[in-house]
């Protein structure tokens, strides 16, 4: 690599192309632009994945990472300064640095283009490991999320797990990220299928088989749309929005309602279960306790629960052995499908009554691809939206939390807003296939992914690529396959959700955080008792309430003089403060005014004027006198939005009517200007703005000395 030019650089190397390429063992720069850039310029060591203490970055005398961009390599805009543009005449070239502007772009927002054509043949070994074992996992797994949750064919989870994950691959900022069905989402997408397919009792659908097909289609196609707008209007900020103690009670419930879900198939229940029909899940669980002892198949209860016991065993004896690699890399998943399907031939298990996957025709409708928007699925679009949008969002949440797990651990940066560009595009994409399921990110694989050494997409891409030669190819040998075994496959997931629970629970439980705990806990029952999108849509709201509360409530705190100084210091944080003149009270606000925190600013400071920061009930006697001077300490309040400013206009009215002196003080300019145009600097006059609390001080005192006169 070439060495970083200095500042003084001959001016006209800014117009020459530069030669200089990624630094393709770390691959920095796949993330970001500015990652990017930072990494076509700068000549790191072949260490891996770059993080932040990264040896051989030059750092400055503070320990700050010195520029790694020189003179040439800025924006537009400093690029023209200091020098006169040069008129474009009429068939001209644009501007090298447009061009550089504009290719930055396109690395910005289609990643690959960055990472593709700088990739390193170094990293394939890890790479192509990642992503046969990942495959090797997610083959067997989606085919039980496609038929056993989904109530679709096997064939639809394959697709899914194989068409969302490329595009992804090609736009998403994640490096290690599996796009994939999931399990919830999965059971999301079976509930609404069973529900439209069984509306009315007395009817039976024509041909069930097509009619599930538009369901999850149309379902995927919004689901898509939904995540590809978020992204586009940059709502990313969403997994800071909704509380994590609600995602934790919705993942806990759904693993639950999972489990009993399974329970059915394992116990050989499957045929007793269509002649009942159980609705709830309350009503399956009384169904198993009903029916478990009495009517349950031997030889599949045998079967499920010993491959359960295998997959739970050699995953346990991994985590043990996690020192040797050959052991560690085992894909426990796919040897026990591979081990059952040829015990199952051999010994005509399904002769027995074991139910088996049979033949599974790759039948998507009348022809593979098809426009998802037509007129079979539009008939199921008001009936799945709310499905869709529920999906959505629990979808991004899940994906965003191992997306920001894998970009902490392996030292870059994802963005929230691409990542929801980058999977709602892959699931419009892949609902271009009829029946494919909703695909999101998944943590236990993605960090399966970062363990087995994949760094960059390719893993995605190879294990995309062996998922869809296992559709054409594959199927046809898992003809004997148990389904008993596919169940068993799925509650070892369970496992893997229900693991946080207890560690979230004791963390909320040490922390006093009775909120969050009543939260997973609401979420958790009315999933249970309702069902899921109920138990979601409450706890969301509720969520979102909690959020409005909070943020409604301005933070202000009382000041008070540290004694022999002239410094004033928050008499709830410093003890020695004290509010030594009387009638004067110094309240600083902390942080900006809008609509929502400057609604209840009134009842706010006149609490703080009676009550101080005592734990009160409004119906307690005041524990102080009425203020005869307020002084506002404004230095936190950089921005001031125009109701906010009407709200202050009208409590600055109401202080002064009541013969209370007012000063402000350490007001910047913009919230200044906004004084000045709404009329407060006209009612309250030049004099009551004043530069620090010292010097309002000093105009109080000098106030009440002539009033003592």
């Amino acid at each position: 690599m070439d060495p970083i030019p200095h500042a003084g650089t001959d001016s006209s190397s800014t117009l020459k192309p530069s030669q200089r390429q990624y630094n393709t063992r770390t691959l920095s720069g796949y993330g970001s632009a500015t990652s990017s850039l930072r990494a076509m310029y700068s000549s790191l060591p072949p260490s891996g994945a770059m993080t932040p203490r990264t040896p051989g970055i030059p750092t400055g005398e503070d320990g700050e990472r010195d520029p790694l961009l020189a003179v040439h390599d800025r924006d537009a805009g400093e690029a023209e300064e200091g020098g006169a543009r040069t008129p474009k005449g009429h068939g001209e070239r644009p501007p090298l640095w447009r061009r550089k502007s504009l290719w930055a772009k396109v690395r910005y927002y289609v990643p690959s283009t960055a990472w593709i054509p700088q990739y390193s043949l170094s990293l394939f070994a890890g790479d192509f490991l990642a992503g046969i074992t990942v495959a090797s996992m997610l083959i067997p797994q989606s085919v039980s999320y496609a038929s056993s949750l989904a109530k679709l064919s096997p064939v639809t989870g394959l697709f899914s797990a194989a068409i969302p994950g490329m595009v992804y691959a090609l736009l998403g900022t994640s490096r290690q990220l599996n796009v994939a069905p999931e399990a919830a989402l999965s059971l999301l997408v079976g509930q609404v299928v069973d529900e439209i397919l069984h509306s009315d009792p007395h009817t039976h659908p024509i041909d069930p088989n097509a009619m599930s097909l538009a369901i999850s289609t149309i379902i995927t196609f919004q689901v898509g749309l939904i995540s590809f707008l978020l992204g586009l209007f940059r709502l990313g900020f969403l997994d800071v929005v909704l509380s994590r103690a609600l995602l934790r009670g919705f993942v806990t419930a759904v693993a639950v309602v999972i489990m009993i879900e399974q329970l059915i198939p394992m116990f050989g229940l499957t045929q007793l279960e269509h002649v009942l029909q159980p609705k709830t899940t309350l009503d399956k669980f009384l169904f198993l306790v009903e029916n478990v002892f009495a009517h349950a198949h031997r030889l599949t209860t045998i079967i499920s629960f010993g491959a359960l016991a295998v997959l739970v065993g050699v995953r346990s004896f991994k985590q043990v052995c996690k020192k040797y690699w050959f052991i560690y890399r085992l894909p426990e998943v796919f040897l026990v499908v591979v081990a059952s399907t040829f015990l199952s031939d051999k010994f005509d298990w399904d002769q027995d009554g074991v139910e088996i996957l049979g033949s599974v025709p790759i039948n998507t409708g009348s022809s593979f691809i098809q426009f998802p928007v037509r007129k079979l699925t539009l008939r199921y679009l008001r009936r799945t939206t709310s499905t869709a949008v529920l999906i959505s969002v629990v979808g991004f949440l899940d994906s965003i939390v191992a997306a920001k797990q894998n970009a902490g651990r392996f030292g870059y940066t994802i963005s929230p807003n691409r990542e929801l560009v980058a999977l709602g595009a892959g699931n419009i994409i892949g609902s271009f296939v009829p029946g494919t399921l909703p695909a999101y990110g998944s943590i236990t694989r993605s960090k399966l992914n970062g363990d087995l050494g994949g760094r960059t997409q390719m893993a995605s891409l190879v294990c995309s690529t062996i998922v869809l030669l296992a559709t054409f190819f594959l199927l046809p040998w898992l003809y004997y396959l148990p389904k008993c075994v596919l169940a068993s496959i799925i509650c070892l997931i369970v496992f893997s959700l229900l693991g946080e629970l207890p560690h979230d629970a004791v963390f909320y439980w040490r922390m006093q955080a009775w909120i969050d705990l009543a939260l997973m806990t609401l979420t958790f029952v009315l999933t249970i008792i309702w069902n899921v999108e109920v138990g979601i849509a409450v706890s969301v709201v509720i969520s979102l309430l909690l959020v409005v509360r909070r943020s409604s409530r301005t933070r202000m705190t009382i000041l008070g003089r540290i004694p022999g100084t002239e410094q004033w210091k928050p008499i709830d944080e410093n003890p020695e403060a004290e509010e030594d003149a009387s009638g004067v009270l110094i309240v600083r606000i902390r942080e900006n005014l809008d609509f929502a925190n400057t609604a209840q600013l009134k009842e706010r400071l006149r609490r703080l004027e009676l009550y101080g920061h005592d734990k009160h009930h409004p119906a307690d006697e005041p524990h102080r006198h009425d203020a005869n001077v307020l002084v506002f300490h404004l230095a936190d309040v950089d921005t001031i939005d125009a109701s906010a400013v009407q709200i202050f206009y009208e409590l600055v009215e109401t202080y002064k009517n009541r013969g209370v002196g007012l000063y402000i003080t350490h007001l910047k300019p913009g919230p200044r200007q906004s004084f000045e145009k709404a009329g407060i600097v006209q009612l309250l006059g030049e004099q009551a703005f004043c530069k620090d609390v010292a010097s309002a001080m000093v105009l109080v005192e000098q106030e009440q000395a002539a009033r003592r006169r």
